[in-house]
């Protein structure tokens, strides 16, 4: 059995479809789906996602492009949603540079990481970190920021010298599609080197679906793709793959 640790379903380009699509999930053996928001409206709608279908859990909060969607008392709202039984986890939040690059932006959406790391130390749940070409500052704000908290680089994209970093931290990273590409560099070895009880499998759907999927609208299921592709690399057994990952998921989002 997998657990697909990051997506969003939310999405209306699974507006016409979700059942099936689901139905799909089950029966190439994906257990359980983790949703997380990237705007309040979608931290609501992955919340109520989480309530109607059994498979299904969720995290909110507000991602770096969407940091304009943040306040204090938008932070407010995010608590109560988080009180809700299946939100699970602060996320997706972080730092996104690969568009910003006016420096106050930066500084912004770098405030707006730290406290929405402070919200899940309050609420005492873990933390989905989007980080893309941002590793530097995404890795100095969870030394500083982040003790005490635990959590994941979804779709891991940095270095394995900054991979080796965050699993001192006792951080997960979260290998998505990207690791099936023929232009994946960093990310095999990145994924070879990994501790066994540090990585999670993700399809950050409906995005970066896995070959031979790619250029089509992702979907759960195709989690086994990226599970393949890690027993490949690291010379196990897709079963194998699966236990593991599936083990570490319900160790980090305490999902049973």
């Amino acid at each position: 059995m997998f657990i697909d640790t990051h997506c969003h379903l939310e999405d209306e380009k699974f507006s016409e479809d979700r059942e099936e699509i689901l139905e799909r999930a089950r029966a190439a053996g994906v257990e359980r789906i983790i949703n997380f928001g990237s705007t309040f409206q979608s931290s609501v709608a992955v919340t109520e996602l989480a309530k109607n279908f059994s498979e299904l859990y969720a995290g909110v909060g507000i991602h770096p492009e969407e940091i304009d969607d943040f306040d204090e008392k938008i932070c407010a709202r995010l608590a109560e949603l988080a009180a809700e039984k299946k939100v699970i986890a602060v996320g997706e939040i972080g730092l996104d540079y690969h568009w910003e690059k006016d420096s106050e932006r930066r500084l912004l959406q770098q405030k707006i990481f730290i406290a929405q790391l402070d919200l899940a130390r309050q609420l005492n749940l873990p933390v989905c970190v989007h980080d893309r070409d941002a590793h530097g500052d995404t890795l100095k704000i969870l030394q500083a920021e982040g003790k005490n908290l635990r959590g994941v680089l979804h779709c891991y994209s940095g270095s394995l010298e900054t991979a080796r970093e965050v699993w001192k931290l006792g951080w997960f990273i979260g290998v998505d599609g990207p690791l099936t590409f023929k232009n994946s560099a960093k990310l095999p070895e990145v994924v070879k080197a990994a501790p066994r009880d540090m990585i999670l499998i993700e399809t950050d759907a409906p995005y970066l679906a896995p070959t031979p999927h790619r250029g089509k609208r992702n979907e759960p299921a195709f989690v086994v793709e990226v599970a393949k592709k890690l027993a490949e690399i690291r010379s196990e057994t897709l079963e194998d793959v699966a236990a593991y990952t599936t083990a570490n998921a319900k160790n980090l989002y305490e999902i049973f």
